[in-house]
C-alpha cells in the first residue's frame, strides 16, 4: 500500500462527509449528524496516514528528510491545506458540540479535492528545487497553511454570522451572503463539468480551470454559462431565505460566531505574519539575496495581510462587529484564495513551484 490509496480514501470519505453534513443542516437528524461526524473522523485518519507515508515514500527515495515534509508543491500544499482545515474543523466540532459548521466546511474540501482532479496536476514525489532545499521550508510553509486554514474557518463563521443576521433581501449583507453561496455552487458546478469533461475525452488530457464552461473554445458553450451562472445567483438571492430559515433552526448564538470568527483570524493573523511574512522574508534573503523582491505571491501576501490587519483594527480600534466585520472577514478570505492559487495560476513567478 502507499500514500495514494489513503489519499483516495479521504476523498471519496471528505465527499460523503459533505452530503451527510448538508443533509444535516437540512433535516436536523441525529443519526446523520453522527455519521457524518463519523465519516470525517474516519478521512481524517487516512488522509493522516497518507500524508505520512508519503513523507517517508520521499525519504526512502532520498528527496526527503525529517526538516522537509511533502508540502513542496501545488498537490502536496493542497493536500496539507485540508489536513489543517479539517483539524481544526474536528476541534471545533467536539469543543462545542455542533455539526452545523460541517456543511460549510466540507464544500471547500470538495471544491479543493476536485481542483485537484481536474487539473491533472502531477501527483509524483519530485525532488526538491535548489530554492525549496532549506530548513526554512518546514517552518514558513506549514506556518502559511495553517494560517489559510484559520482564515478559511473565518470565512465558514462569519458567513454563518452573515446569513443569521440579515432579515430582508434588499439589505448588504443578504446580497453580499447570497451571491457569495450562489459562487460557491457556480465554482461547484463548473468545476464538476470541467472534471467529467476530463473523463469523457481522457484521462491524459490536461483540462484547465472552467475550460469546459466560461473558458471554452465555443461562445455558445461560454455565454450560456455565463447566462446559467446569472439564473444561479438571481435563485441564490430569491431563495436564500431558505438557508437562513435552516440554519436558524440550529439556535447558533450569533455572539458565538462572532467572537469565533475574530479568534480565527487572530490567531491566523499572529501566524501569518511570523510564518508567511518574516520567515518567507529571510527565507527569501538566502534564496535570491533579498527580502522582498516584490513577487506576486509576496505582493498578495502583503494584500492579504493587510486586509486582516484592517479588520483587526477596525474591530479593535473603531469597535466594528456583527456584519461589518464579518463581510470584511469573508473579503480576507477571497484574497487568501488568490494569494494562494490564482498568483499560481495566472501570474507566474520566483513561488510558481508552490
Amino acid at each position: 500500500m502507499n500514500s495514494s490509496i489513503f489519499f483516495g480514501i479521504s476523498t471519496v470519505g471528505y465527499i460523503l462527509a459533505m452530503i451527510m453534513y448538508i443533509s444535516y443542516l437540512v433535516f436536523k437528524k441525529k443519526e446523520i449528524g453522527i455519521t457524518a461526524t463519523i465519516i470525517t473522523l474516519i478521512s481524517f485518519a487516512a488522509h493522516t496516514i497518507g500524508f505520512f507515508m508519503r513523507w517517508y515514500e520521499g525519504y526512502q527515495i532520498g528527496w526527503r528528510s525529517f526538516w522537509r515534509p511533502p508540502i513542496s508543491n501545488l498537490y502536496e500544499s493542497l493536500i496539507f491545506f485540508l489536513w489543517c482545515l479539517i483539524l481544526g474543523y474536528i476541534i471545533i466540532e467536539f469543543k462545542y458540540k455542533s455539526r452545523y459548521l460541517g456543511a460549510f466546511i466540507t464544500p471547500i474540501a470538495a471544491i479543493t479535492l476536485a481542483f485537484i482532479e481536474m487539473t491533472g496536476m502531477s501527483k509524483e514525489i519530485e525532488p526538491l528545487l535548489p530554492a525549496l532545499q532549506s530548513n526554512w521550508l518546514l517552518l514558513h510553509v506549514t506556518m502559511s497553511f495553517i494560517a489559510y486554514s484559520l482564515f478559511t474557518l473565518s470565512f465558514a463563521t462569519a458567513l454563518i454570522y452573515l446569513i443569521e443576521k440579515t432579515k430582508r433581501k434588499t439589505e448588504f449583507s443578504y446580497i453580499f451572503w447570497t451571491l457569495s453561496v450562489g459562487l460557491i455552487f457556480i465554482l461547484l458546478i463548473a468545476m464538476g463539468a470541467d472534471y467529467i469533461q476530463k473523463i469523457i475525452v481522457s484521462s491524459d488530457v490536461k483540462i484547465t480551470l472552467l475550460m469546459t464552461t466560461f473558458r471554452n473554445n465555443s461562445s455558445i458553450i461560454s455565454t450560456l454559462s455565463w447566462i446559467v451562472a446569472f439564473v444561479i445567483l438571481l435563485t441564490t438571492w430569491n431563495f436564500g431565505y431558505i438557508l437562513k430559515k435552516i440554519v436558524d433552526r440550529f439556535n447558533v448564538s450569533e455572539d458565538m460566531l462572532d467572537i469565533l470568527t475574530y479568534k480565527f483570524i487572530v490567531i491566523g493573523f499572529i501566524v501569518f505574519t511570523i510564518g508567511g511574512l518574516i520567515f518567507g522574508a529571510v527565507w527569501a534573503e538566502q534564496a535570491w539575496g533579498v527580502y522582498w523582491s516584490w513577487d506576486p505571491k509576496e505582493t498578495w501576501s502583503l494584500i492579504t495581510w493587510f486586509v486582516y490587519a484592517f479588520y483587526l483594527h477596525a474591530r479593535l480600534i473603531r469597535g466594528w462587529k456583527g456584519k461589518k466585520a464579518a463581510t470584511l472577514a469573508v473579503v480576507g478570505f477571497v484574497t487568501v484564495i488568490f494569494t494562494y492559487l490564482g498568483v499560481n495560476l495566472l501570474l507566474p513567478g520566483l513561488h510558481s513551484y508552490g
